[in-house]
């Protein structure tokens, strides 16, 4: 039987298909990675606060985390081409709205709208993959799906840069405009997948209400804690009481309430997800907690520029593509996936654990091996654990499935940013102040060149050199000390994975049961 009669898709349909879903998962990451360089030119031209810097950032993460769930429930209701077109729409009238802002504010907001965009473009690719190519054959198109993520990191942080020492700021939210375009066409042309009508579509507005509002006041604790009130406080318990509460509540109503949640918990009776769900939270903290933070290390430690600084990112990300694209191939010829994701967190833990051993005076060539050594474990591991998910849920659970790791995977992210974070910015103060008191006893003359305000983010490059010593180490020595916080993460993880039941990766893109209740309607 060929592709065309069983319904599914040829080769040459998917890859093009998969150029329109890569274009808009292209433009969704590079919406974060382009404005990393302009976020100070920004706040000085809109006559921002630090406040501001942070809301610019904690804006997306928290509007894509929040909805992602929401997201891959409507592709289980409704046409999954249409949803991703949609995503397509609202991230770019955020970008637009973004591009003209004349105000921090109206920044700010224009922000949560990329980042409902965002969101939608994350959950509804990976969606989207899975409803055209079965499990044992997602492989081969993982190498596509690494390369633009490689793209994308890399290319991003260089691209804003010069936009913002050229045509200016504003050209850094345009930018991603026409690829938005583009993707829309294509996705328009190429993408043929069959509409599921389902007559008894229920929409679970009070659980997706509260699922939003608990994650959000969750992530605005963990964002803004230890800065813009302290962690032992009135506000801080507040917010951990009503995020608690909020979730609580949405529990309820997914468990109890709602006729189709947004989240179905039956779904947690599979081992896989439940693992991988575990996992996912643990990778999160772990990985972007402690990788976020590399670039300020080398700006501040090494006294690099932030174009210098985003060249670096080439080791993990070139680590990544290599073992994304080579595990896919191998994974789609022999069907075996859980050794990779085995031998993947392995390698995880020991780019983690080499890492916690830099500091500013560690040689780059050194950190760049470390660098790539996390890369292999991040590309062997990230793709494979949506894989295994998807191979083990049914077609009709496809979205809710799939989003829920992402979803996780992203929560972890955003704790562990303001989690390591808070412990850099603590062992730095404390560092700079020790450092700056010995040598303010001995050379009095520095005191006029010393900022009062030691746990800010100082620029080193104008200090006397043994001011500047001073903060490099102080820099070097708190990074490294964030990966080794990090790790006891990616162990439990690597637990969680030990503890996956490897199944055979189906050849078809519906699970056996769904097929054979098709058969037996017919």
């Amino acid at each position: 039987m060929t592709a065309e009669q069983s319904g599914e898709m040829t080769h040459r349909q998917v890859l093009e298909a998969l150029s329109g879903l890569l274009l808009a998962m292209f433009v969704a990451m590079l919406s974060s990675t382009i404005v990393s360089n302009a976020l100070p030119t920004i706040v000085d031209d809109l006559q921002g606060s630090q406040t501001g810097y942070t809301w610019v950032v904690v804006a997306t993460m928290l509007a894509m985390t929040a909805t992602t769930p929401i997201w891959g429930k409507f592709a289980d209701l409704f046409d999954k081409k249409l949803l991703v077109q949609t995503a397509l729409i609202i991230f770019s009238i955020g970008s637009l709205i973004a591009g003209f802002a004349p105000s921090m504010e109206v920044l700010i907001g224009a922000r949560v709208v990329q980042g409902l965009g965002v969101g939608g473009l994350t959950a509804l690719v990976q969606v989207v993959i899975a409803s055209m190519v079965s499990p044992r054959e997602r492989g081969r198109y993982s190498g596509y799906i690494g390369a633009v993520f490689a793209l994308a990191t890399v290319s991003g942080p260089l691209v804003g840069g010069v936009l913002v020492d050229t045509v200016g700021w504003r050209w850094c939210f345009f930018a991603g405009l026409p690829v938005a375009a583009l993707a829309f066409v294509v996705l328009q042309k190429t993408l043929r997948l069959p509409v599921v009508k389902r007559d008894d579509v229920s929409i679970d507005y009070l659980g997706a209400f509260l699922l939003v509002g608990g994650v959000s006041i969750l992530l605005v604790w963990v964002s803004l804690g230890g800065q813009n009130f302290e962690w032992v406080s009135w506000t801080s318990a507040l917010l951990v009481v009503g995020a608690v509460a909020v979730v609580g509540a949405a529990i309820h109503v997914e468990a109890n309430v709602a006729k189709d949640p947004v989240i179905p918990l039956r779904l947690f009776k599979d081992r896989t997800l439940t693992l991988a769900t575990v996992a996912s939270v643990l990778i999160g903290v772990a990985m972007f907690g402690s990788t976020v933070y590399l670039s300020l290390y080398f700006q501040r430690a090494k006294d690099m520029s932030p174009t210098e600084a985003g060249l670096m990112s080439i080791c993990m990300v070139g680590g990544l593509l290599v073992s994304s694209i080579v595990s896919g191939r191998v994974i789609s010829n022999t069907g075996v996936w859980k050794r990779w994701l085995v031998g993947g967190m392995v390698a995880v833990i020991a780019g983690i654990a080499l890492l916690s051993t830099i500091d500013a005076g560690t040689p780059l060539w050194h950190t760049g091996i470390f660098m790539a050594v996390l890369g292999l474990g991040l590309g062997a591991t990230m793709q494979n654990l949506v894989l295994a998910v998807q191979n083990t849920i049914a077609l009709s659970d496809m979205g809710a499935g799939s989003s829920v790791v992402a979803f996780f995977r992203s929560l972890g992210g955003s704790v562990g940013i303001a989690a390591l974070g808070a412990v850099l910015a603590h062992q730095v103060a404390d560092a700079v102040q020790s450092g700056l008191t010995k040598l303010l006893t001995i050379h009095p003359e520095y005191a006029s060149a010393v900022s009062h305000d030691t746990g800010g983010i100082p620029d080193v490059s104008g200090m006397p050199a043994p001011v500047r010593a001073i903060f490099e180490s102080a820099f070097g020595d708190a990074t490294g000390h964030i990966f080794l916080v990090a790790l006891p993460f990616a162990v439990g993880a690597l637990i969680a994975v030990l503890f996956i039941k490897e199944v055979p990766l189906r050849t078809s893109v519906k699970r056996e049961d769904e097929l054979m209740a098709e058969a037996t309607q017919a």
